[in-house]
C-alpha cells in the first residue's frame, strides 16, 4: 500500500527537468470564532445554559396559564388578575431573601428546594381552580410561587464568576442573557395561550411546572460553573458584605429599573386596548412579540460590539435612545390609527430596550459584592416587577379615562423619568 501523505504537509519530487510540488493543506481557513463562539466554548457553559433556558421559559408562561385557567373556569376577569397580582407582590417580598440564601449557600442547595415548593404552589392552584375550592385558596396557592429562584439572575452569577477579569466576554455573556430573556418572555405566552387553548386550561399551568422543575434540576446538577458560597472558599471566610441597597450608585439603578418596569406594564396594557378597540384583539400577542422580537435581535447585536468607554458612559445614551424609539408607537397610533404600522414602530422601539437592560444588568453587577451578586440582581427584576405592576395600573386607568392612543404616553413618560434619573443621580451619570 502506498504511503499516505499526513494532512496539512508538501510533496516536492522532479520529473524530467521539472520540479512538482504537491500541497495537502486545506484549502478553506477556518475563520476564528466570534464572541457567542468563544463564549461558549468555555467547559460547562452549553450545558448549564440550556438548562437555564428551559428553566426560564415558564417564566412566560405562569401569569398568562394563570389568567386563562382561572377566567374560563371561574368566569371572573377581576378575580384572575387579583389572583396574579397577589403573586406578582409575594415575588417581590420573597424573591431578594431567596436570592440571599443563594448566595450565602450556594445555588444547588437552595434553587432546588425552593423550585419544588414553587411547583407545589402552581400544582395546588391548578387543583383548586379544577375542583372548585374557595376564591381564598387561589390566593394563597399561587403566593407560594413566590419562592421560585430567579434563574436568569443564577446564569448572570455563574458567567459573572467564569469570566471574572474579562470585561469584554463578560458584556457578550450579559447580551446574551437579555436576549434570552426577551425570548422566553416573547415564546412564553404565546406557548400558554396554545397549550390551554389546544388541550385544557390547566394545561399551560402543567407544563410550565414540568419545564421549571426539569430545568432547575438539571441546571443545579451543573456543580462545575457553580460560584463557590463564600462558607466555602476559605476556613476563615469574612463575615458577609453589606446590603447590595447600600452600595454607591445602587438606589438609583434600581429607581431606573422601576421606571423601565412602568414602560414595559404600560406598554403590554395599552397595546392589548388598542388592538381590541381595532377589532383585532387576537393579534395583540403578536404585535408585542415583534418588540421583544426587536430587542432580542438587537440584544445579541449589542453583545458583539466592543466599547471603548465605561458602562456608566452610554448608559443615559442608552435611556435616551430608548425614550425617542418610544415616541414612533405613539405617533403610530395617534396619527394613523393603523395597527400594521404599531407594529412596525413597536417592532423599531424594542431596538433600545435590550441595550438599556444589558447596560443597567451590567452596573447593577459591578455595583454588588461578589458575594451577594444573585441579591443584588434580583433587586433589580424586583424592582421591573414593581414598575410593570404600576405601568399596568398607570396605562389601564388612562386607558379608560382618556383613550388607548393616549395611554402610549404613559411608557414615554416613564422612560422620560429614567432618563432623568440616569442623568442626574451620582454614580448612575456619565464617568467624571
Amino acid at each position: 500500500m502506498p504511503h499516505q501523505p499526513a494532512r496539512g504537509t508538501r510533496l516536492f519530487t522532479v520529473t524530467a527537468d521539472t520540479l512538482v510540488a504537491v500541497d495537502f493543506g486545506p484549502r478553506t481557513k477556518r475563520r476564528p470564532p466570534g464572541p457567542y463562539g468563544r463564549l461558549f466554548a468555555r467547559p460547562g457553559t452549553r450545558a448549564f445554559t440550556l438548562a437555564n433556558l428551559l428553566a426560564r421559559l415558564p417564566m412566560g408562561m405562569f401569569s398568562v396559564s394563570a389568567v386563562v385557567m382561572i377566567a374560563g373556569t371561574r368566569g371572573s376577569y377581576a378575580l384572575a388578575g387579583a389572583v396574579t397580582a397577589t403573586g406578582l407582590a409575594a415575588t417581590a417580598l420573597v424573591a431578594p431573601w431567596i436570592a440571599r440564601l443563594v448566595d450565602r449557600y450556594g445555588q444547588a442547595r437552595v434553587a432546588v428546594p425552593a423550585t419544588l415548593v414553587a411547583a407545589l404552589g402552581s400544582l395546588a392552584l391548578l387543583l383548586c381552580v379544577r375542583y372548585g375550592a374557595p376564591a381564598w385558596t387561589l390566593f394563597a396557592a399561587y403566593a407560594a410561587t413566590a419562592t421560585t429562584p430567579n434563574t436568569g439572575g443564577m446564569s448572570r452569577a455563574r458567567w459573572s464568576h467564569l469570566l471574572k477579569g474579562d470585561p469584554d466576554s463578560l458584556h457578550t455573556a450579559n447580551s446574551f442573557e437579555q436576549s434570552a430573556d426577551e425570548l422566553c418572555f416573547m415564546l412564553g405566552p404565546v406557548l400558554a395561550a396554545l397549550l390551554c387553548g389546544t388541550f385544557f386550561p390547566e394545561a399551560g399551568t402543567l407544563v410550565g411546572v414540568v419545564l421549571l422543575v426539569t430545568g432547575v434540576l438539571a441546571f443545579a446538577a451543573q456543580r462545575s460553573t457553580e460560584p463557590p458560597p463564600p462558607g466555602r472558599t476559605a476556613a476563615g471566610a469574612p463575615a458577609p458584605s453589606p446590603s447590595p441597597l447600600r452600595s454607591p450608585g445602587m438606589p438609583p439603578l434600581l429607581a431606573v429599573c422601576l421606571a423601565l418596569g412602568a414602560v414595559f406594564g404600560s406598554m403590554e396594557v395599552v397595546t392589548i386596548a388598542f388592538a381590541d378597540v381595532q377589532g383585532h384583539r387576537t393579534a395583540a400577542g403578536v404585535v408585542l412579540a415583534l418588540q421583544a422580537a426587536g430587542s432580542c435581535a438587537a440584544g445579541l447585536l449589542y453583545g458583539r460590539l466592543r466599547f471603548a468607554g465605561p458602562a456608566e458612559d452610554r448608559y443615559p445614551w442608552c435611556v435616551a435612545a430608548m425614550t425617542a424609539l418610544l415616541v414612533l408607537p405613539l405617533l403610530a397610533a395617534s396619527l394613523t390609527g393603523s395597527l400594521l404600522l404599531l407594529s412596525a414602530a413597536l417592532l423599531i422601539a424594542g431596538m433600545a430596550t435590550a441595550p438599556t437592560m444589558i447596560t443597567n444588568m451590567t452596573l447593577v453587577q459591578r455595583r454588588t459584592p461578589d458575594d451577594r451578586l444573585n441579591e443584588g440582581m434580583t433587586l433589580a427584576v424586583t424592582a421591573l416587577l414593581g414598575g410593570i405592576a404600576c405601568g399596568s395600573a398607570a396605562g389601564g386607568w388612562v386607558v379608560e379615562h382618556l383613550a388607548p392612543t393616549a395611554g402610549y404616553g404613559v411608557p414615554v413618560t416613564a422612560a422620560a423619568l429614567a432618563l432623568l434619573v440616569a442623568l442626574t443621580r451620582p454614580g448612575v451619570g456619565p464617568a467624571t
